[in-house]
């Protein structure tokens, strides 16, 4: 079989973690025909630049681990899972998890495309999955109000901003609304994910949900 063709001359090291060893076996050939990807040993001395997980359902064991790879590690962190409970939404994105796939969904393509957009430090989530955290920003939002309105830890900028990141909207459309260039909302990304340690625009939404900023 003849690897796929990919449009950049990117080298991303990839190690695939799943206990179950068909699920392991099958992504780790899915990825292996992407010349863009450089498949690596998930227990080896050097981390990978990105960590697959594959999972059915989120144990007690799966946060733990997904921490462990992106704040010990350092890895950015693409999990493949069957399905998410609601409880379980925000604790993953918490960890650092910028990329989220259904296994229903994960064809070669979309798997490359989850692993590309995690080593860039972006998001990609499926739309389902986008749409419930949305529900969460609203049940925050409401039980925020009755909360004293204080933004410390955040400029105004970075609330207009990150409020419309969390309404799902990409970095060219964040300028568009706020007429801004994108150069501009990049930087104040990167500043506001620098100054508070926060690993990607999907865990600077969770930190700004949880501090009633949003």
């Amino acid at each position: 079989m003849h690897a796929i063709e990919d449009q950049t001359e990117l080298h991303i090291p990839v190690a695939v973690h799943s206990p179950d060893p068909i699920s392991l076996a099958g992504v780790t050939s899915q990825l292996s025909r992407h010349r863009g990807v450089r498949l690596m040993e998930g227990g080896g001395e050097r981390p990978a630049g990105v960590a697959v997980v594959v999972t059915t359902t989120m144990d007690d064991s799966m946060i733990p681990q997904l921490r462990r790879l992106v704040r010990i590690d350092g890895s950015r962190v693409v999990l493949v899972a069957d399905q998410i409970r609601e409880a379980e939404l925000l604790a993953v994105i918490e960890c650092g998890v910028g990329a989220i796939l259904w296994r229903h969904q994960a064809t070669p393509h979309r798997l490359y495309q989850a692993v590309l957009a995690a080593s860039r430090g972006e998001g990609d989530l499926p739309s389902d999955l986008l749409a419930r955290l949305l529900r969460q920003v609203g049940q925050m939002q409401r039980s925020a109000d009755d909360r004293p309105g204080t933004l410390a830890g955040l400029a105004p900028r970075e609330i207009d901003v990150i409020r419309l990141i969390a309404e799902g909207l990409d970095t060219a459309e964040v300028a568009g609304k706020l007429s801004y260039s994108e150069r501009t909302v990049k930087n104040v990304l990167h500043g506001m994910t620098t100054r508070l340690h926060l690993r990607n625009r999907a865990h600077a939404v969770a930190y700004a949900l949880r501090e009633g900023h949003i």
